[in-house]
């Protein structure tokens, strides 16, 4: 799990890099847990973490272009 302040420290390419991979790795997630045993149930909670915190970054940014335009 990264921390907030290390994501802020990235550009938007790689914040989109990073959430379309944690995306599929709960995609990925959600589908063991449908067919197997999950081994690590709290996984899908810190993917679902992971993603809400990259799209709350970019959305800071998106804003803060948009009042300095």
């Amino acid at each position: 799990m990264t921390k907030p302040a290390e994501l802020r420290e990235k550009d938007d390419e790689q914040l989109a890099l990073m959430l379309k991979e944690t995306q599929e790795q709960l995609f990925r997630l959600r589908l063991q847990s449908t067919t197997e045993r999950l081994e690590a149930p709290s996984e899908v909670l810190k993917a679902k973490r992971e993603i809400a915190r990259i799209k709350t970054i970019l959305r800071q940014r998106q804003l803060q272009a948009e009042a300095g335009a």
